[in-house]
């Protein structure tokens, strides 16, 4: 805590602006699960309801902070496939927790919120 006090970042500001966007960790997880390449289609499926500019946005981000390589074939129709890169498999294990975090508390979280509306 001393450190952030003198002037060194926040690791977890770092880390929300990496990831920020609603669309980012479900895409990127579903990258990580996938571990192979995926293409837009599919991804966009498994995040629905996304946009597509949306999910192009998010992926382009990731593929410029070295997370996803983009891979695009000289076909026609031209096929393009996401690929989780190392750099992105290293966010599993954080991930991962987030996911357990959510499933153990998620639906106490939802019921005390849906009291409040219903109050």
């Amino acid at each position: 805590m001393e450190q952030i006090e003198q002037g060194v970042r926040c690791p977890m500001v770092d880390f929300v602006n990496l990831i920020s966007g609603k669309w980012a960790i479900p895409v990127l997880y579903r990258l990580i699960v996938e571990n192979q390449p995926v293409r837009f289609g599919t991804l966009q499926r498994a995040a629905t309801p996304v946009t597509q500019k949306e999910l192009t946005r998010h992926l382009r981000l990731f593929e410029k902070q070295g997370l996803v390589k983009r891979t695009v074939y000289p076909e026609m129709p031209p096929r393009v496939e996401y690929e989780i890169t190392e750099l992105g498999r290293t966010l599993k294990p954080t991930l991962d927790s987030l996911a357990v975090w959510m499933t153990t508390h998620g639906p106490s979280i939802r019921a005390t919120i849906s009291e409040e509306v219903d109050a």
